[in-house]
Formats: C-alpha cells, sequence, structure tokens
C-alpha cells in the first residue's frame, strides 16, 4: 500500500462516560477486557498499516501507555504526539506532521468508536478518486440525531452539519463514521490558527466547492460507545458475535478463552466456583475469580483479577479489571469499576 499511516484520535475527554473517564481515557475503556485503542490498531494493522500514531491530552500518560502496549502486542511501530492544549480533529494532525512525515495516505480514525469497516477497500478509492480528503460515511441511524454529512450525486461532499460548505440542491444526507482517508496534501492545509481547529468545520470547507472532499459510503457495525448504556450494547454486541472479529486481528477478546458452558467464555487462569451459576454470552477474563452461588450471565464481562464473590449476581453488566464486587451485590444493567458504580440508562 505505500506508506500508510494510521493516526488515532485519542485527546478527547470522554465527559459522557464520567466517571469511568476519570478512570482512562476514553480510547483505553475495555471493550470486553480489550482496550478500545487496541480494537482501532488492530483495524489499522489488519488494513496493513504498520506505522501508527496517537494523539493525547486527557490522562495522557495512562492513554499513552495504553496505545504503546497495544501496538507492541500487534507488532505496529508507534510515536505519541502530546497535547498540552487540546488540538482538536484538525489541530491534531498540525500537532502530529512530524510523525506523519513520509505518509503516502493517512487513515485517521476516531479512538473512542468501534468500527467495522473496510479500510483497504475506503483507501483504493480514495487514491483513485484523486481527492485529499475522503470520509467515510454510513446511513443515519434511524431516530438519530447525527449532524449529516450531505453528497451531491457525484460523492463529493458539499455540506456538513447543515451549516459548512456551499451546499446545493438534491444533497444526500448521510453520518459520519468518524473515518477520514487523507492524502499528504490535506495536512498542508490546516491552518495554524485556530489553535483547536476541527477538520469539518474549518478544513474541509473551503475545499469543498472543488470536489476535493469526497465521501464513501459503507455499511458496517458501528457504535461511539459514548454513554454508558451506548457501551453496555456495543460489550453486549461483541458477546453476541455481532461485531465480526476478523476485521479486528490481534484484538479478539476470545482468543486465549476455553468454552465452559453455552456460550460462556473463559481464561484458563479465571478460578470459578463448581457452583456458580453461568448463563451465555459471558467471558470471563484471566485471573477473575466467581464464588460459590454467584451468577454471571447473561450479557456480562468479568474483567481481568476481578471477584464476583458468593451470592453477587451480574446480568447485562460489565465488571472492569481488579474489580471486587461485594457479597450478594447485584449488578444489572451497569458497570462496576473499583468503587464506582454506573448505570446504563435506556
Amino acid at each position: 500500500m505505500g506508506d500508510v499511516v494510521g493516526m488515532v484520535l485519542c485527546a478527547g475527554l470522554g465527559t459522557r462516560l464520567r466517571p469511568l473517564t476519570a478512570r482512562v481515557a476514553k480510547p483505553a475503556v475495555p471493550v470486553c477486557g480489550v482496550p478500545l485503542v487496541r480494537w482501532s490498531l488492530a483495524l489499522l494493522a489488519g488494513a496493513g498499516v504498520r506505522r501508527a500514531v496517537v494523539n493525547v491530552h486527557h490522562l495522557p500518560e495512562r492513554m499513552a501507555a495504553a496505545a504503546e502496549d497495544a501496538a507492541r502486542a500487534l507488532g505496529l511501530a508507534l510515536s505519541v504526539s502530546r497535547e498540552p492544549v487540546i488540538a482538536g480533529t484538525g489541530g491534531a494532525l498540525r500537532e502530529a506532521r512530524p510523525h506523519l512525515e513520509g505518509a503516502e495516505a493517512i487513515l485517521l480514525v476516531n479512538g473512542d468508536v468501534l468500527f467495522d469497516v473496510d479500510l483497504a477497500g475506503a483507501l483504493a478509492d480514495h487514491r483513485a478518486s484523486g481527492a485529499l480528503a475522503t470520509m467515510v460515511l454510513l446511513p443515519m441511524p434511524a431516530g438519530a440525531s447525527y449532524a449529516a454529512v450531505e453528497t451531491d450525486g457525484e460523492g463529493a461532499v458539499r455540506r456538513i452539519a447543515g451549516a459548512f460548505g456551499p451546499g446545493g440542491a438534491g444533497l444526500s444526507p448521510w453520518h459520519f463514521s468518524g473515518v477520514h482517508v487523507l492524502s499528504p496534501g490535506l495536512v498542508d492545509r490546516v491552518p495554524a490558527a485556530p489553535f483547536e481547529c476541527d477538520i469539518n468545520r474549518h478544513v474541509y470547507p473551503p475545499l469543498m466547492a472543488s470536489g476535493a472532499v469526497r465521501g464513501r459510503v459503507v455499511a458496517g457495525y458501528w457504535n461511539d460507545l459514548g454513554t454508558p448504556a451506548r457501551y453496555l450494547e456495543a460489550t453486549g454486541d461483541v458477546l453476541a458475535g455481532r461485531v465480526p472479529l476478523a476485521r479486528f486481528p490481534g484484538a479478539d477478546p476470545f482468543a486465549a478463552t476455553r468454552e465452559i458452558a453455552p456460550g460462556v467464555r473463559a481464561a484458563a487462569s479465571a478460578r470459578l466456583s463448581p457452583r456458580a451459576r453461568l448463563a451465555g454470552p459471558a467471558l470471563v477474563c484471566a485471573g477473575a475469580e466467581i464464588g460459590a452461588g454467584a451468577e454471571v450471565g447473561p450479557g456480562a464481562v468479568v474483567g481481568a483479577g476481578a471477584t464476583v464473590p458468593a451470592g453477587a449476581a451480574v446480568r447485562e453488566a460489565i465488571v472492569w479489571e481488579g474489580t471486587e464486587l461485594a457479597p450478594g451485590e447485584r449488578l444489572e444493567r451497569a458497570i462496576a469499576a473499583g468503587q464506582d458504580r454506573v448505570r446504563a440508562e435506556g
């Protein structure tokens, strides 16, 4: 593919997932025990990327460590672009310019999204178009209120969020996935000011009239994990097999597990009482302990080194790594992280 560099945007604050994101940045939140950034980097690796960049701002050392661990496991060379002041999606490219030098193309991915997309196909389409930027688009989810990206009949992006770009008649609205395919010349179009620069509002609009920004419409699983309910939904989708794991080589959460009951997978080092009650789909990660009479599943993930003691129950819920539930505690449609209990409403 030439020297294609992947960049994962990991600098956001993840405010809607607080207090979970007071512990880790959103791209380090575990999805079935695998940090979300590893899913993103695995998606890039599966498309043939061998060099990647992440930007960090919120909890930067923890975020950088999670990304470095993931890149190491996937065999990717990784650079970290540090943003003491958050720079926005366009500014992130500007600030990471030294790490992007020599790239023949850039695959820019939002680090807080779980998305099944054929990146190699998107890259081929981008190259054939000659565009500076290709926005990967999806049909608008039913009932969603996301700002639309509108394209003309030739696939050129003409308007974003109803306000940015030249517009026109007969446009089709789409949902933006958070994935961009960029030619290196696009980085030169990022202005120095404002410092916090949004690529969709500050970089793309002046380029739209010439057709330099195009849309590629795809279909595939997409979840922005934006709220506790959507985070729980994504976890349930992985457990139920609705996320195609072949797209994420090296991030399969079930790779080192065995099926110990119908739909229930457990790591070899997990300790489960023979009197525990298990219902699939469920995942019990390495070193976790499930006590006598405890209930796990359906729709449950018990993270590495976590404890579900006697009489406790975990249903449609996530127990983070190292978290210990109280005896008899009932966790349902919620996330337990240390002492925090976060309800997944809706």
